[in-house]
């Protein structure tokens, strides 16, 4: 073999193992962001809006949190029969200033969503303490699951025909479909 030609294959090899050695620290890096956990933020609870919304103080400002993975019946839904309609979205209202108690709760904030409210997942206490309220609101039979995360609460719920799973409703997404959106819908009505 020719010198130069040995030169050369080193050189090339080289860079191919530095190339491969960045890749793999790149996906190392990826790997690790992805599976790190949300920032968790303690925030203390200002009022319950309705079954999957609330409002909360973080640096000073108020925080309109809106519970990722279930949607609550609404505020002013009602269910049942024509004949025994009960207003089950007070009652998820009620429900959910339960659970959360005074505060403060623990959340993992996400992104906002097209009504500027911040998404969240909000415990009671910090992981793996507290309640998860998303998954109680669920199993508790106030909320429908609009995640996988949330499917064994909701079929536990319906199996048990908890609170809206025990006669007739109307899908909350249905619902407001068919209903007009007041200009102060992130305020309840009786606050």
């Amino acid at each position: 073999m020719k010198p130069g030609l040995s030169l050369t294959r080193l050189r090339w090899r080289r860079r191919f193992r530095s190339l491969l050695a960045l890749i793999l620290l790149g996906g190392l890096a990826f790997a690790a962001w992805i599976w790190l956990p949300a920032p968790v933020a303690t925030v203390p609870l200002v009022q319950v809006i309705d079954g999957d919304s609330l409002t909360a103080r973080q640096e000073g400002a108020t925080l309109t949190i809106r519970l990722t993975g279930l949607d609550a019946v609404e505020y002013r839904q009602d269910c049942g029969s024509a004949a025994t309609r009960w207003p089950c979205g007070r009652e998820a209202r009620t429900a959910l200033e339960k659970l959360a108690g005074r505060g403060p709760l623990h959340c993992e904030l996400a992104a906002k969503d097209h009504y500027g409210r911040t998404l969240a997942a909000c415990r009671t206490a910090p992981f793996p303490d507290g309640i998860d309220l998303g998954a109680e609101m669920v199993r508790s039979g106030w909320a429908v699951s609009t995640s996988d995360a949330y499917l064994p609460e909701e079929g536990e719920a319906q199996a048990k025909r908890r609170s809206i799973w025990r006669g007739d409703f109307i899908r909350p997404a249905d619902w407001r479909a068919t209903h007009e959106r007041p200009a102060t819908a992130l305020m309840p009505p009786d606050a």
